[in-house]
Parts: structure tokens; sequence; C-alpha cells
């Protein structure tokens, strides 16, 4: 949906749009109040920095309230099990939590939930389109794991019947991972953040995120997320410097891709290089989001990834072993290779099938590619 023309857009300095001296705006006539007021709001409402805390804080404020009601009606769920009917009920506590926490945050900014990254007219082509393309790139990694001896596979774990049964709940299961992990990522954080951040509040972002691994205890593969928010300083400093008009999208991939990776590390069975993917494969659906308009395909593809992972292949997923799966399977050899207890996003194969990913993305959708719906058509609406 385009936005409608009678709004102003927002300028590249942030959102500050300059008057001339003497027109009676702010440099004419400054106020105390005024000077303070624009530290949190600009052209557009709140600004994106202060949305994006703002829009966290809620989050686990809400997690913390539903975990606990949650807890207390089933204590089972405090042990981590990594069983489908464990893992839906588990993942409905913090789906809950940002849609709760995006209605808040939409009524505040004048906008519906859809505007976040959610818009789009041919969503169940783009969400099918994700489903087949997670599905075939995990093949793609485990057969080659397989064929390199990095990978064992042994008899099926299930049989008959419950085969679709399982089958099901684990796709519901993940389903609710994908529209998680993504509402918050891709659609929430990386909506908010395109509409202003520039490459130094990112480049902040980024640091205080691995200061706040630094202060961490028990987390897992942190040089994962060094190592992409390193990456990621060069190329994000050019586009600023030389493409400032797209620039804001690239730093809020950057920063978000990062928190992504970030927010891996309190798995167990993570290591550095599963880490990394995390992050990586997080940047693929961020360009996702830039080349179809929304997140639907990026939720397609993470929806499938995990599935084919945890219950068609049977191998560990982010550091969990699973229960309930079709297949078994086994890593072997260096864990470098293999993946180890983190699964095959662990192996370091896994980085050219995510770049192979990503100009499939590229080449399928480009030209296809609109701007995502731009979240002053809502606002407007809701003013009209």
């Amino acid at each position: 949906m385009e936005p409608q023309t009678n709004l102003p857009a927002p300028e590249p300095n942030g959102g500050e749009r300059k008057r001339p001296l003497g027109s009676g705006g702010p440099a004419a006539n400054s106020s105390p109040t005024r000077d303070f007021s624009s530290i949190f709001l600009g052209l557009d409402g709140l600004r994106c920095g202060w949305s994006a805390l703002l829009f966290v804080g809620l989050y686990y404020l809400f997690l913390f309230v539903f975990s606990v009601v949650a807890v207390s009606l089933d204590p089972a769920l405090s042990q981590g099990e990594f069983s489908p009917g464990q893992a839906i009920v588990s993942e409905l506590v913090p789906l809950a939590s940002i849609l709760v926490a995006g209605f808040v945050m939409a009524r505040i900014e004048q906008r519906r939930l859809v505007s976040y990254n959610l818009l789009d007219s041919r969503r169940s082509r783009h969400f099918a389109g994700g489903l087949l393309a997670g599905f075939v790139t995990v093949s793609m990694l485990i057969a080659v794991l397989a064929i390199g001896s990095w990978l064992h596979f042994g008899s099926s774990d299930l049989h008959g019947f419950p085969i679709l049964g399982y089958a099901v709940l684990w796709a519901c299961a993940f389903l609710l991972v994908g529209l998680f992990e993504e509402g918050f990522f891709r659609c929430y954080l990386l909506s908010t953040l395109t509409r202003g951040i520039q490459f130094w509040w990112a480049l902040a972002t980024v640091a205080a995120l691995c200061l706040l691994l630094e202060t961490e205890h028990g987390v897992k593969g942190a040089s994962g997320v060094y190592a992409l928010a390193l990456i990621g300083v060069i190329p994000c400093w050019l586009v600023h410097r030389f493409s400032a008009g797209s620039s804001s999208f690239w730093q809020a991939a950057w920063a978000t891709s990062t928190a992504f990776s970030f927010f891996h590390t309190n798995n167990g069975g993570e290591n550095a290089v599963g880490i990394f993917a995390a992050g990586l494969v997080g940047f693929v659906f961020c360009v996702s989001v830039k080349v179809t308009g929304s997140a639907w395909w990026a939720i397609g593809c993470h929806t499938a990834w995990d599935w084919a992972e945890t219950f068609f292949y049977g191998t560990f997923d982010s550091g969990f072993a699973p229960q309930h799966h079709l297949l078994t399977s086994t890593p072997a050899g260096d864990a470098l290779l293999s993946g180890g207890s983190d699964g095959p996003e662990g192996s370091v194969l896994v980085v050219p099938v995510l770049l192979l990913l990503a100009l499939a993305l590229l080449v399928l959708y480009r030209s296809k590619a609109r701007p995502s719906a731009n979240h002053l058509t809502d606002k407007a609406t809701l003013q009209a």
C-alpha cells in the first residue's frame, strides 16, 4: 500500500525538517518545552529508538506475567522438555506477549498491527514460497552433511498413524516460533527502526549488545555475535556514506540481525558457528522483507526450516534435542563440520547454503519487489 501524498515524508537527517529563519518555526520561536519534546517526538510521532525500547520493555513485562501464569497452571513447562506439546504451549507465551506489546504500541503510534511488515496482498503466495525454500534449503545442507559422513541416519523414531499426528503438532509448534521470532525482529523492530535509525545509532546498539554479552554468564557462542557485529561495520558505514536514502533499512537489518543472534546465546547446545548462522539467516530474512514487501516469506521459511530439522530429519535444532521425529540422525566427526549438538546450522557449511538462499531470493523476487507497507498509511487511516 502506497503512502498518502498529503503526509510529510521523514527527512533523512532523522525526522527533523529544516525551516528557513524567520518563518515562525522552532528556529525563530523555540521554547524549552518544545526543545525537550523533540528528544522524544519527530514529524513521524514517537522517535523510532524510543518506540523500539518501549516495545522491548513491554514485551518482557508481559512475558514475565504470562510466564508466571503459565507455569502455575502447568509446572512441567519449567523443565524445558523439547516435545511438540510443550513447545506449542511454551511458544504461545512469548507470542501472546509480543501481540499485546504490539497492540499497545500500535495504539500509541496510531497504526495497525499489520502495518509492521505484515500488510501484503500476496501473503499466501509469499508464505508458501517461504515454506518451500525453508525445506529445500535445510535438505540441501543435510544432504551435504550426509555425503561427507558428518551426519548419520538411523532407524525411524515413528511408525504408522502417529507420524501424521506428530507432523501436524510440530508444524503448529514451529509456526508459532516463526510468528513470534519474525514478529519480534522482522516485523515490529525492523519496521520501526527503518523509520529513522542511522549508522551511529545502529553501531551503538550493536556495541551495547556485545558489551552486554560480556556481563552475561553461561552464554553459548558469544564470538558468533561479535563476528556478525564486526562484519557489518564497514558495509553499513559505506551505505550510510554513499546511499543515505536507503541507509536506514540496512542499519536496522544489521542491528536486528545482531540482536537475533544475541537472542539465541542462551540456548544450551549452541556453538559460535550456530550463533553466527542465526544472525546471518536473520539478515537473509531482512532481505526477504526488502524484496517481497512483507515478513510472510520469512515466517514461512522459518517455520519449514525448524520443522525439517526437528521432525523430518530428527537433527538437533539450535542446541535442542527433539522428541517424536520421523527420521533419526546423529552428527559425526568434527563439530565444526557436523554442527555437533547445535545441529546442521552449527556447521560452517551452513554459510554458503545461506548465501545461496539470499541469491535465490534476489533472483526470484527482485524484479517484483514492492516497498513494504508504509506505517504512515495506517496512521493516516486512523486519523481520518
